[in-house]
């Protein structure tokens, strides 16, 4: 699994020129499954994202997490994170999880996050959605729920 891990001051989806949500401040997180993830990376991702001291204190430094500055999640499907880049001119996408379970394990790390009491709102999986966010610093981090497999050359 996957995530681009943004800091913003508001984001939004909409889909067909809809809004379907909206978040102030907190994070935007841009999800991506790949083959072989589990739901207990899941799980551990969902607790990692909530726990990471990217907020600033009162000094100015990196020092809170989401549950310390009461933030909101926006939390959107992205299979195009899984896709491989390294050769060609065209992206393989041979990595990303089969749809169906896909869906399951992106729905099952959004239920982990509101187990921990961060209900994020949600984009429509599968759908052509546009993202728009203010991304406060910019503050973004990649976090991966395993190391990458070197391919060879």
């Amino acid at each position: 699994m996957k995530i681009v891990l943004q800091r913003v001051k508001m984001a939004r989806v909409e889909v067909e020129g809809r809004e379907v949500s909206r978040i102030g401040q907190g994070l935007c997180l841009l999800v991506g499954v790949e083959k072989g993830d589990t739901e207990r990376e899941a799980e551990e991702l969902a607790r990692k994202v909530v726990e990471l001291r990217i907020f600033p204190d009162n000094e100015g430094k990196m020092n809170l997490s989401l549950s310390q500055v009461g933030g909101e999640i926006l939390a959107v499907s992205q299979f195009t994170l899984a896709a491989s880049t390294r050769r060609g001119r065209r992206p393989s996408f041979d990595g990303a999880e089969e749809p169906l379970r896909a869906r399951q394990l992106f729905h099952h790390f959004v239920d982990s996050l509101k187990k921990i009491g961060f209900p994020p709102r949600t984009g429509i999986f599968g759908a052509i959605m546009d993202v728009h966010l203010i991304n406060e610093g910019p503050v973004t981090f990649i976090l991966e729920s395993k190391p990458k497999e070197i391919e060879a050359q």
